[in-house]
């Protein structure tokens, strides 16, 4: 039963009238955390989050949430990016819902013990593999997607037992309202908090000794996050944005290639860790291939975007300003370009003539900006995308299954799909995560439970069958080496015996 919610606090009511960049900002004081955090752990302590009837019935509320409140979301994310209802509702509410009803149907099973195999000294025990929460996790999520970057990664801190604060990011303050208003009237009021907290916050919360950090954003916040968390030895998932590649390959379906790239690039305006963020485009169809972009702008947008109710908008000045920055020192224009700084529009934009050393290929874009590259073949795709950091998604299409293999097998990334983009990441089943400079660990589905547990391998013993182990302890003699070498070694023999036994 839930306790009576608390309404927000004043001050951070006070803090909606603060400006940054002429955007609104939020900040609550760390020491909030610091009294959620403590609630938090008697709660988990008293082992009010152990039962798995406790765990569904917070998952099932959390889709009431997101159910009830559709509209309200739907307005949040609206006033925040000007997101298309559509879009929000697709790629928010119901990619977290899907989430938590996967976790619902597969709880029982994944809270079950796993037995392991056993050599011969342990033929007549148990030997087991035990998932136990690890105790209060913090969950930051990114603006681009604020509600589902948070509450995906909820789901399998619910389902794993654990209690949870989660921090929206400040640049999207509807959203992050949203979040903090409705969460004590569905979720358990001790174990589950939203605090509204400012990115130069996040270091000295990092010190309050959460037992995992959770962080979606980019390179140089989650290296901080990383410094922060590295002193008290709290583990941390990242998941960082980066430049994910996009190849082209001769042997394609021009009209679906481009499509399916345009979607990708410029929905939600452009602000997506997923899209593909440059193309390399094989040289005998760069023509046709900016060609066919340009006609999808037009057919997804009209001839003037910003008239669209299909299209979004910056989240803020400061990544209006950058990616117009990065757009107006690079290339040549082949679509698009136009930019209003009055409503943060940034039309959706194909940049050609792109050299590797211009400012759209030093950072990840955060904005409608598509950099078109020219290669002459797949090796010199391969090598271009092994010279730079690993990113968090590589993309190929080709109709060549050769081709497509060898980007696979040849290039190291999070995630790869071939012959679409973005949809890997949404998919339940399949983990999600970066590699190197794109992050460390993976979530979704089966495996968000498994990063908030701790899989802790249990022997289960009995004193019998004494004169059998007696063999190990001193005096040491040949005999008993011999003996204890061939119980105890695994080998297809050892493997018949347990089968008999």
């Amino acid at each position: 039963m839930n306790h009576q919610p608390s309404p927000p606090p004043a001050e951070w009511f006070k803090t909606l009238r603060r400006t940054r960049l002429g955007e609104q900002c939020l900040k609550t004081c760390p020491l909030e955390c610091v009294d959620l955090l403590k609630r938090s752990r008697v709660a988990f302590q008293a082992g009010r989050t152990l039962k798995e009837s406790f765990r569904l019935a917070q998952l099932e509320a959390l889709v009431r949430m997101l159910e009830d409140n559709e509209c309200d979301f739907v307005d949040a994310l609206a006033r925040d990016l000007q997101k298309p209802r559509f879009e929000t509702v697709l790629s928010e509410l119901i990619f977290v819902k899907n989430e938590a009803f996967h976790a619902i149907n597969n709880l029982k099973k994944w809270m079950q013990q796993q037995h392991v195999e056993r050599n011969l000294t342990t033929t007549l025990d148990e030997c087991v593999v035990v998932s136990e929460p690890l105790g209060v996790v913090f969950i930051r999520g990114a603006w681009c997607n604020p509600v589902h970057l948070c509450l995906v990664p909820l789901v399998g801190a619910i389902a794993a037992g654990n209690c949870a604060i989660i921090s929206p990011s400040e640049l999207t303050t509807h959203t992050a309202e949203c979040l903090h208003r409705l969460f004590p009237f569905y979720l358990d009021n001790e174990c589950f908090h939203v605090t509204l907290l400012g990115t130069n916050d996040l270091p000295a919360v990092m010190e309050l000794k959460f037992d995992h950090i959770f962080f979606t954003g980019n390179k140089e916040e989650g290296t901080k996050i990383a410094q922060a968390a590295a002193c008290s030895l709290t583990p941390v998932t990242l998941v960082l944005s980066g430049k994910n590649p996009c190849y082209v390959d001769q042997q394609c379906e021009i009209k679906a290639t481009a499509e399916r790239i345009a979607w990708a690039r410029f929905h939600n305006a452009g602000q997506s860790m997923v899209a593909p963020d440059y193309i390399l485009c094989h040289e005998d169809v760069k023509a046709q291939l900016v060609q066919a972009l340009k006609g999808c702008v037009t057919h997804f947008y009209g001839t003037d975007p910003k008239e669209s109710s299909s299209y979004g908008r910056m989240v803020n000045v400061e990544v209006f300003n950058r990616t117009r920055d990065q757009l107006l020192k690079s290339g040549k224009l082949a679509v698009g370009g136009q930019v209003k700084e009055a409503e943060k529009y940034i039309a959706p934009t194909v940049l050609t003539e792109v050299e590797e050393n211009d400012p759209i290929m030093q950072l990840e874009i955060c904005g409608p900006v598509l950099p078109v590259l020219t290669v002459k073949n797949i090796d010199e795709a391969i090598s271009f995308i092994n010279k730079r950091e690993k990113p968090l998604c590589v993309y190929a299409y080709s109709s060549n299954k050769k081709v497509i293999s060898r980007l696979m097998t040849e290039t190291s990334s999070g995630s790869f799909c071939s012959n679409d983009s973005v949809l890997q990441s949404l998919m339940v089943a399949l983990p999600f995560g970066g590699v190197g400079a794109s992050g460390t660990g993976s979530y979704h589905g089966r495996h968000s439970f498994d990063t908030f547990s701790h899989r802790k391998s249990c022997l289960l013993r009995s004193t019998r069958f004494e004169c059998v182990t007696c063999l190990r302890y001193p005096p040491y003699e040949d005999r008993n080496l011999s003996l204890m070498t061939w119980a105890s070694t695994l080998s297809q023999k050892s493997k018949g015996w347990c089968q008999i036994l």
